[in-house]
Order: structure tokens, then sequence, then C-alpha cells
């Protein structure tokens, strides 16, 4: 499986230094552990509080800044069959509110940040925590066991984290 990442970094934080390579083997750990083998491709863009608040007004209706937004590819599926690289979509993560939460939740910036990217890719692939407590369960069982291959304790052992 190939990965091809287009990084946007609007948003620079000194405690929270982000390479590509890393970033790329969080996304390729989480796509191995759900048996994707297709080469994909994936946007993500690290914003401010201001463009995180602007995008979750108008696409979740949500008046304030959030963590991650995912905005699934939506490629139509006869079109899907000609590419040999599946278009993910796009995540939009806010660097202002991941450091607060992890600040909050006594983790560290890095284990934080690479836990709502690997929440943004589960969503990119259709899983969704709001629909049922059935489907946040499971969403948040794959997340413990794709952080834990790369070496991240359960981030639900230590705070009761919002959904």
């Amino acid at each position: 499986m190939k990965l091809d990442l287009t990084l946007q970094q609007h948003v620079l934080a000194p405690e929270l230094v982000l390479k590509r390579i890393y970033i790329k083997k969080v996304i390729e750990t989480a796509l191995r552990h759900l048996s994707l083998k297709q080469d994909c491709d994936i946007g993500i863009a690290c914003v401010d509080l201001d463009e995180s608040h602007e995008l979750n007004l108008q696409y979740r209706q949500k008046d304030k800044p959030t963590n991650v937004l995912s905005f699934p590819s939506e490629v139509p599926e006869e079109v899907l069959e000609q590419l040999d690289c599946m278009p993910l979509g796009d995540l939009v993560i806010c660097i202002p509110v991941v450091l607060e939460e992890a600040k909050n939740q006594k983790k560290t910036a890095i284990h934080h940040f690479t836990h709502m990217l690997v929440h943004g890719v589960l969503h990119l692939l259709g899983y969704d925590h709001e629909i049922s407590e059935a489907d946040a369960e499971e969403m948040e069982q794959l997340e413990i066991e794709i952080l834990q291959k790369l070496h991240i304790d359960n981030p639900y052992h230590t705070v009761t984290a919002t959904k």
C-alpha cells in the first residue's frame, strides 16, 4: 500500500512539531490495521481556532472550534473502481484545540494529536461514534488497538473523552 499525503501546516507550535514521515506512519498503521491494501491519498490541514470555528459552523452548524473535522471523499463508486489510488478525503485538525485538550487531559501533545489523526482517518473510512453506542464502542476499540500498535496508551483510560 502506498499513501499519498498532502499536508498543509497553517499553524506551527513548538510543543507539537509534526513530521510528514510520522503522520504517514500513523495513517498507514491505521489503514493496515483495517486491512486496507489499496493505495490511498489523503489531505491534512493543520489550522487555527478561527478556521476550525468557521468550518465547524459551516459544515456541522456548531458555533465553536473543534479538534478534528473529517471530509470523506465523495467520488462516485463507478469512478472509484477506475482509480489506482483511493481518495480517502481530507482532515482539518485544529492545533490550538488539540494542544488545550492534551493539557487538560494530561497527555503529551503528540499522543493526543496522533489520537485525533487516527480518529479522523476512521471517520474518513465511514466509522461514526454519533450514530449509536455500539458504533461509538467499535470506533473507540479500533482507536485503542491502532494507538497500541504505535506504543500509545489507551486514550480513554486517563480521562473520559468527549465524543
